[in-house]
């Protein structure tokens, strides 16, 4: 039983439709996951460390991994130690601090990150198949609206 499932008419129009956008995200999130074990024997906070990296050419400090991924250092430390065995990032020193590492993807983890990607493009347009161009950009714009008004909210609260 689906999240959605579990209300009833009674509840406000507003709590079913959060209910459903949470069901969306977990029923297109599964599928990746399950694409990114079949297909590459990986999983989805593997590929995400290697996303980052992939935007920082010069690689990243560990706890900023860690804060950019919204995990903790333990959590990237083992990500990371798992890649390295596999030759996908390298770990360097940074000078003058011996405790902190700068993480890099290697021309191995670049070319393995790249297929990982294009697929993983593929498997989320395919998952908004069932919605026209038209639909596609006013479901942005509404969510784009309620993003927008939830960091209002939260500013107004700090």
């Amino acid at each position: 039983m689906d999240l959605e499932a579990r209300i009833h008419s009674e509840h406000p129009d507003e709590l079913r439709l959060w209910l459903r956008l949470l069901t969306c995200t977990q029923l297109i999130e599964t599928r990746v996951r399950s694409n990114l074990r079949e297909q590459f024997n990986t999983t989805l906070p593997r590929f995400d460390l290697m996303a980052q990296l992939e935007r920082e050419p010069d690689g990243m400090l560990m706890k900023e991994l860690s804060r950019r991924m919204m995990v903790t250092g333990g959590n990237v430390t083992g990500i990371t130690d798992q890649l390295v065995s596999e030759g996908l990032v390298e770990r360097n020193d940074v000078e003058g601090d011996r405790r902190a590492y700068r993480v890099c993807l290697t021309a191995r983890g670049r070319k393995t990150f790249a297929a990982m990607a294009r697929e993983n493009e593929q498997w989320i347009v395919d998952a908004f198949a069932s919605l026209s161009a038209a639909e596609r950009a006013t479901l942005a714009k509404l969510l784009g609206r309620l993003k927008s008004h939830q960091k209002t909210m939260e500013e107004e609260t700090a």
